[in-house]
């Protein structure tokens, strides 16, 4: 979580600003029903004019306030947690070009690929929840309380039935959904890998006559997803049922106690009417409040991905004291083995002993999966050796200065690959 919001940066002002609107506004729409309340009591019932329209002019006053308030909690709210998103794509971005080949190899190119788009995403999305909803449900649903304790402490114990109830009834539902989502977005990792190979590899799948298994194995990956969706959004369907037979609860319970109440003058009407907006409020801030704890939910497993790859280091690493000219084209390889797993005993080279001098033409040949690229990778240190060492110009690769080193071999693919832009500018 750390390392994910240490890219705020600049958006900390917009992310407290929001929070402080948030809070205003939270105070205008708490003493609305209070004032409310007031006119009927001191207005109405005493057919008391003035005071209708001195306090229907400072509710109109707060409301517009509050509106105010709401508006700029809103713009602050998407100015940072737009921010956020758009610092946490350029923190990957950059630190995916340091990664050498293992690394992407351990993420793997759709792995990465979906922590940039869909996992930023979701951050993004449960970063503008709380700090709007998470800061103002919270606040509603104390003030709200307060206001009702304040009013009648002998009601109020009726709510604290209904929270303990839905606390209980949320949190079941959460535990169960946060396992089904974290299943999600590995999925979502599957999915992705279908689609590249499918659009990167289709002059294959045209060559083989492959589209039907392709479809199918599309259709099983996007399956999967569907399954696990409407698992989690079946669980978490049961939200509802459970806030409106809280509200009922208590609707039923303050206007039968209330009214017996307000017979025997310990209430007023007023007060009972201002009652049931603070009931609403309170209820309705805590259904607010298990939606943010989903969208939480649903992102915890997203800033985990995210910070794996913020926080991975690359596996090469340049010297301390690095060479920075390559004396001749000489290659060497002394005794080399290679796995692009370490310890998993399958490598692609065991004990390479070659040696070709500086200016000679040498034709590697063998069937696919031989260890070609393999052994071309590593002259240029894309990868690090097992054991041995590859030298070029007499000094291990090891030793130079990587863009030095790779300035000095070329290299022409079997499968050309065009950026965006010109010709010239891809020749470049």
């Amino acid at each position: 979580m750390r390392t994910v919001l240490r890219q705020l940066g600049p958006y900390k002002r917009d992310t407290l600003l929001c929070v402080a609107l948030c809070t205003l506004e939270v105070i205008m729409e708490i003493l609305l029903p209070f004032i409310t309340s007031i006119i009927i009591d001191q207005g109405l019932e005493q057919a008391n004019l003035p005071v209708v329209y001195r306090y229907g002019a400072l509710m109109v006053v707060m409301a517009l306030l509050s509106l105010a308030f709401g508006a700029g909690s809103g713009k602050f709210a998407a100015s940072a947690s737009s921010g956020l998103a758009a610092n946490l794509r350029e923190a990957i971005y950059n630190n995916i070009q340091t990664f050498s080949f293992s690394n992407i190899d351990k993420f793997s190119v759709p792995g990465l690929v979906t922590r940039m788009t869909t996992d930023i995403t979701n951050v993004q999305n449960a970063f503008m929840m709380v700090i709007r909803v998470a800061v103002r449900s919270p606040l509603t649903l104390i003030f709200s309380y307060i206001m009702c304790v304040i009013i009648s402490p002998k009601l109020s114990l009726t709510f604290l039935i209904a929270v303990v109830f839905l606390v209980v009834v949320l949190g079941a539902i959460m535990v169960v959904t946060m396992k089904i989502f974290n299943e999600v977005f590995r999925r979502y990792d599957d999915l992705n890998a279908s689609v590249q190979e499918n659009i990167s590899a289709i002059r294959v799948v045209k060559a083989f006559v492959r589209e039907g298994h392709e479809n199918q194995k599309f259709s099983k990956a996007s399956a999967g997803l569907y399954r696990l969706f409407v698992k989690a959004e079946g669980l978490l369907a049961f939200n509802n049922p459970a806030m409106m037979t809280a509200v009922y609860f208590c609707i039923v319970m303050v206007s039968w106690l209330g009214a017996q109440f307000i017979v025997a003058g310990e209430m007023t009407t007023g007060e009972l009417t201002s009652l049931f907006s603070y009931v609403m409020s309170l209820l309705m801030s805590l259904m607010m409040l298990s939606m943010v704890v989903v969208m939480i939910s649903m992102s915890m497993a997203s800033i985990r991905r995210i910070s794996e790859v913020l926080n991975e280091k690359a596996d090469l690493a340049e010297p301390a004291e690095p060479v920075c000219e390559v004396p001749d084209g000489s290659i060497d390889f002394d005794h080399v083995t290679f796995s692009y797993k370490r310890g998993s005993g399958k490598n692609a080279l065991t004990d390479i002993d070659l040696h070709i001098k500086s200016g000679e033409t040498i034709g590697v040949i063998g069937g696919t999966g031989a260890g070609k690229s393999s052994l071309v990778n590593l002259i240029c240190r894309l990868y690090d050796v097992d054991s041995g060492t590859v030298k070029v110009g007499g000094r291990d690769v090891r030793e130079y200065d990587m863009e030095v080193l790779r300035d000095q071999v070329s290299v022409v693919l079997q499968k050309n690959t065009l950026f965006s832009g010109t010709i010239l500018e891809n020749l470049r």
